[in-house]
């Protein structure tokens, strides 16, 4: 269930592009969350490059995003009025790649150019060559104050476009993520959302050895945003949640969505190993298998 501190909710906006929350929508990108997972996975063996870790963590929330929350046009990449989604956390990007793909932004079948040279599916995005990228990603940190930057815009600009931003846990190290904060509480930035991909390992441990940052929800809190604390693996919660944040005014939203690092292969999940490893031929038939058998429970 999820848990938010609480501020006053207005009544709900209804957006053209939204559906109800059925049975058949949350099995569909549950679905499809292990399906990219098992895409991701090839890409990464077939580069041996890549990381495999947190794409895994972040598949059902790119996946509810792209497949149901953010308003765009694939054909129109460029719309003025379009949601804008940051990725701070970019070596993650195989898993947003993956979606972009399959959402229509480019053939699915140029994913396996992933890391490689000439590629426009480099290892950290950049907009000025991937369609769908809406900022370059690579030193950690500053995706608050770029969504900041771009909501405070679409504010001035009287735009209904709205911001959303990726980070992961490990990324909270970064001083200039709670300068960020600062600056999207002093403007009540209500159209900017974060999501923290709180799936709390990180290259070289877990993030409790490597640097705490608990209590995460309360920390958020005192600086002013409106805190929702979910499941970051159910899609019926983080349908509830993008929903729930649409409706907050007067403070900009952050969403911790308590993941597991390595979601969907056994000997991958809470292992720092894998925040970059490669897979084996081995290893890589084993969670192919699995992936692919936690996809098939997801089919009608």
């Amino acid at each position: 269930m999820i848990k938010s501190v609480t501020d006053q909710a207005m009544p709900a906006r209804v957006y053209p592009y939204e559906a109800p929350h059925t049975a058949e929508m949350i099995a569909d990108l549950s679905r499809r969350a292990y399906e990219y997972r098992a895409q991701v996975l090839r890409m990464v063996y077939g580069r041996k490059s890549g990381h495999i870790g947190g794409a895994f963590s972040i598949a059902e929330i790119l996946t509810a995003l792209y497949f149901h929350q953010l308003r765009l046009d694939p054909a129109n990449p460029d719309w003025a009025d379009r949601d804008r989604l940051v990725f701070s956390k970019g070596h993650a990007c195989a898993m947003l790649y993956t979606v972009l793909a399959h959402r229509g932004y480019f053939p699915v079948s140029e994913l396996p150019t992933f890391r490689a040279l000439g590629s426009r599916l480099q290892g950290h995005p950049e907009p000025h060559k991937t369609p769908g990228i809406e900022a370059v990603a690579g030193p950690l940190g500053h995706g608050v104050a770029i969504g900041s930057g771009m909501a405070l815009a679409a504010r001035l600009e009287n735009s209904s476009r709205r911001i959303y931003a990726i980070l992961g846990d490990g990324e909270l190290n970064s001083g200039v993520i709670w300068e960020g904060l600062l600056v999207g509480a002093k403007y009540g930035l209500s159209n900017l959302t974060v999501i923290v991909d709180y799936n709390g390992v990180q290259q070289t441990g877990t993030t409790h050895q490597v640097m705490p940052t608990e209590p995460i929800v309360d920390k958020w809190a005192s600086f002013n945003w409106h805190v929702i604390e979910i499941h970051g693996h159910s899609v019926s919660e983080i349908l509830a949640a993008l929903d729930l944040a649409n409706e907050i005014h007067g403070k900009p939203v952050a969403i911790i969505a308590r993941t597991t690092k390595g979601k969907g292969v056994s000997f991958m999940e809470n292992a720092p190993a894998w925040h970059g490893g490669i897979p084996n031929s081995e290893q890589f038939d084993t969670a192919l298998a699995e992936l692919e058998e936690r996809m098939n429970q997801w089919k009608a």
